[in-house]
């Protein structure tokens, strides 16, 4: 039967043991490159059977067992691969799908505002997961940051959020980063004002408190000074814990307004009665020690958001328009593809485009680490962000807002710092009770202390002690925190980390595997030999090898096609391309059908190399890539194509072994090439002639002999390893599928970072497991010491506040890390 079209994140399956699920999505026609990446995730999973992308006819069949693989998994996973590309239809012999929702589901990154501690982020993912219409909520107190999966416009979802105390903003465009960021320093700067006028009137009242008798007269003074410091500096407090107790919800500002509004209350009525036993220095004390703490957190976060801050600073605000002959400055969010901007000498780059008029250097080091400018004309691309060099030049706009190459690398690191490692969701689970735990415990120790015989204001002041001293900010913070600031390191260095589990595992890689052309070696092949075999002219058999290879993405075929027009030899579109990573490639031009791969290649489809064989021998022997060719099914020619190592690739390698990881490298390129390769940078361990399923299937024995295993590649040939390995590590510069399915990126090519992200994961970890320590070590013991009556509210306060700030100063020192 005919399958029905639906929405893929509304469908409804019905029971059955194997399942198909049709994705028609008619945006993968104009992503071919990807659907070898998306049909390599889903395999990854162990329930997925079968993929089979059809690019030509936008659409995909997967095969799954519902026994292992249960409906809303599968839709989950669905929507995560595939994201927002289509429309899924969903059929079986047994029944169809059925629609259960009209709004399409939508992802959003939004900046927070009003969140005081790590349970403000919990409190508002566990708010925002019981809506229906929300799939996936996470938020990141770290970062101030929420990504959310829903079915509702964005301005609904910002209602919604706005209804629990909180403010988000969109966060898109990098001026609206920009604007996130002089949010954060408007509140620094509310924070230390708050805390200055609480410092300024309650070092009076705690005076009064500590060393007057307690009289009438001192009892109204200290009112006098602690009132303003309650209603004015501690409102903040005081409006979230209302707004959350509406909501039938509390967090830390709920424990300190309780603690305050009860020792300000109580000593109110006791002043008013005529007695003596007030505490309004300690509410006064309370809300100075937390604000401190506040404003200290405030800025050390501050501080670990340096690395976005520096990136979002490489974008100019403004952007020289030119349109029928004038000038006009105009603000780079009104900028739109196909506009003419005018780059004058030693000005950035505003944002992505193409030369469309004039010749200049350009220092791209921000994405390339090479201090050495690069020239560009009419026809190159320039990215946004890079200085332009002594030249003017004129650029026509091609990607704008979020789809910039700069955007890109700060929604990575933004991703990054907002991910959460494994054992971050036990910290989570345990934060999520801690704050009505903590209130138990408090009214436990009033009654407990009442029935011990304490007296009422002994009872009182233990309880509100007990609701001051628990900190579940540094338990939040601990984690968050040091991933903040250790991927903001790295991508100073040139490594863009996807996720937290990378960076959390690519300190435990016991093995890695290199590709070579673009990893080991430069990427830069050019071609040294060429023989034609044919009675045809060198000049017909080159132009129909450019012809055939114009279309490929790899290295060895662009080798070829900038080869021929060295020649100055005239070629034209291949009539037909067909692309089998790996192998090689098969075109139709001119008439003719041709083949330019490996000897596998040219050998599957029926072509014998004998001829070609001893000449690819040698040259592969010098160290050189053997390419051959054939020509209507008979063998024509063969090219020798150079590709230098790296020069620090020996000096990399050297630093893996250091570490004690083994290397190994797997090339489709012959066995001559590859041994010569690796005795030049010290690889111990070659696998040649290596397919795309052969590299997989090394990761995969590799990890079935315990080997926690890295991959780095740069080509689609490695996208099934780069998925299948514990880290992938792509080279920056390489193509778009290596680089979306890697879990980190080296941007400059430098496979000396992969060293130097495993020694930046393993510090981090380090002091992942210091904040953690403190943290947990911190309540439990603060808290039976509270109990027990050991503490005063104004040292608890103050206890509270420091922790936190403690976990945050911690988590910085990687920001010191060489």
């Amino acid at each position: 039967m005919d399958p029905r079209t639906v929405p893929l994140q509304h469908c409804q399956l019905v029971h059955q043991t194997r399942r198909r699920v049709r994705i028609e999505a008619p945006s993968l026609r104009k992503q071919l490159e990807r659907c070898y990446v998306y049909e390599i995730l889903l395999r990854k999973h162990p329930a997925i059977q079968h993929v089979r992308m059809v690019p030509a006819l936008g659409c995909a069949v997967v095969h799954f067992d519902q026994a292992r693989l249960d409906k809303t998994k599968l839709l989950k996973l669905l929507d995560t691969v595939l994201g927002n590309l289509g429309t899924a239809c969903l059929s079986s012999s047994a029944g169809d799908a059925t629609v259960v929702g009209d709004e399409p589901e939508h992802e959003f990154n939004l900046a927070l505002d009003g969140m005081t501690c790590a349970s403000c982020g919990l409190l508002i993912e566990m708010l925002l997961r019981r809506d229906p219409r929300v799939a996936t909520a996470n938020v990141n107190f770290a970062t101030e940051t929420a990504q959310v999966r829903a079915r509702m416009s964005k301005a609904e979802l910002q209602e919604r959020i706005r209804g629990l105390g909180y403010e988000a903003h969109s966060m898109d465009s990098l001026s609206q980063r920009r604007l996130q960021l002089a949010r954060e320093r408007a509140r620094i700067n509310d924070a230390w004002k708050r805390f200055f006028w609480a410092g300024l009137l309650s070092l009076p009242a705690i005076v009064l408190g500590m060393a007057a008798p307690h009289t009438r007269l001192v009892g109204f003074l200290e009112m006098l000074f602690t009132t303003p410091v309650v209603l004015w500096s501690g409102r903040p407090f005081f409006d979230k814990a209302f707004k959350l107790a509406r909501q039938g919800s509390a967090n830390m500002d709920s424990l300190v307004s309780l603690g305050v509004g009860s020792a300000y209350g109580y000593s109110l009525v006791a002043l008013l009665r005529g007695r003596r036993d007030f505490y309004f220095e300690a509410a006064a004390g309370i809300v100075a020690f937390v604000l401190l703490g506040r404003y200290l957190d405030e800025r050390a976060r501050g501080q670990a958001h340096e690395a976005i801050r520096q990136l979002i600073d490489l974008q100019p605000q403004t952007a020289t328009l030119l349109r029928d002959g004038q000038e006009f400055a105009v603000p780079i969010d009104d900028v739109q593809i196909g506009d003419l901007l005018l780059v004058r000498p030693g000005e950035r780059i505003p944002t992505d485009g193409e030369v469309a008029l004039g010749l200049s250097t350009v220092d791209e080091s921000m994405l390339t680490g090479e201090s050495m400018p690069v020239v560009k004309e009419a026809g190159h691309k320039v990215t946004g962000g890079c200085i332009n060099g002594n030249g003017s030049l004129q650029v026509r706009v091609t990607a704008v807002g979020a789809d910039t190459v700069l955007a890109g690398i700060i929604h990575m690191v933004d991703q990054a710092q907002a991910s959460r490692l494994p054992i971050q969701k036990l910290v989570d689970q345990v934060s999520g009770v801690f704050v009505p735990s903590v209130m138990v415990i408090s009214g436990l120790t009033f009654f407990g202390w009442i029935a011990a015989g304490g007296g009422a204001a002994q009872a009182f002041g233990t309880a509100i002690t007990v609701l001051l001293i628990a900190c579940p900010c540094a338990l939040g913070l601990a984690t968050p925190a040091a991933i903040m600031v250790g991927t903001g390191q790295a991508a100073r260095r040139g490594i863009f980390i996807r996720n937290g589990e990378s960076l959390e595992m690519a300190s435990k890689l016991t093995a890695i595997v290199f590709d070579k052309t673009g990893t080991i070696t430069e990427g830069k092949p050019v071609v040294t030999d060429f023989r034609n075999i044919t009675r045809v002219r060198d000049s017909e058999i080159l132009r129909l090898a450019a012809s055939s290879e114009l279309h490929s993405e790899h290295f060895l075929g662009k080798a070829i096609v900038s080869h021929v027009r060295c020649q100055e030899l005239a070629f034209g579109d291949p009539e037909d391309f067909i692309s089998e990573p790996g192998r090689g490639v098969k075109a139709k031009a001119s008439g003719h059908t041709l083949l330019i791969g490996n000897r596998h290649w040219l050998s599957e489809n029926g072509v014998p190399t004998k001829k070609l064989d001893p000449i690819a021998e040698q040259w592969a022997a010098q160290g050189k890539t053997p390419v051959f060719m054939s020509r209507d099914g008979k063998p024509a020619a063969v090219f020798g194509i150079a590709d230098k190592p790296r020069e620090n690739a020996r000096d990399a390698i050297a630093q893996l072994h250091a570490l004690g990881v083994k290397t190994l490298m797997a090339t489709g390129d012959v066995a001559a090439t590859a041994n010569y390769v690796a005795e030049v940078v010290g690889i111990d361990e070659i696998v040649s002639q290596a397919r795309p399923e052969d590299k997989l299937e090394i990761i995969r024995s590799l990890q079935a002999r315990g080997e926690r295993v890295g991959m780095i590649g740069d080509g689609i040939n490695d996208a099934p390893a780069l998925a299948a390995a514990d880290v992938s590590l792509a080279i920056g510069g390489g193509t778009d599928v290596a680089m979306q399915t890697a879990d980190l990126t080296l941007v400059n090519g430098d496979i000396a970072k992969a060293a130097e992200a495993m020694e930046l994961s393993g510090f981090t970890l380090r002091v992942i497991r210091q904040n953690l320590f403190w943290a947990f070590g911190y309540n439990t013991v603060a808290i039976p010491v509270a109990a027990a009556g050991r503490l005063s509210p104004m040292l608890a306060s103050a206890a509270m506040a420091l922790s936190s700030v403690s976990v945050v100063l911690n988590s910085l020192r990687l920001q010191r890390k060489r």
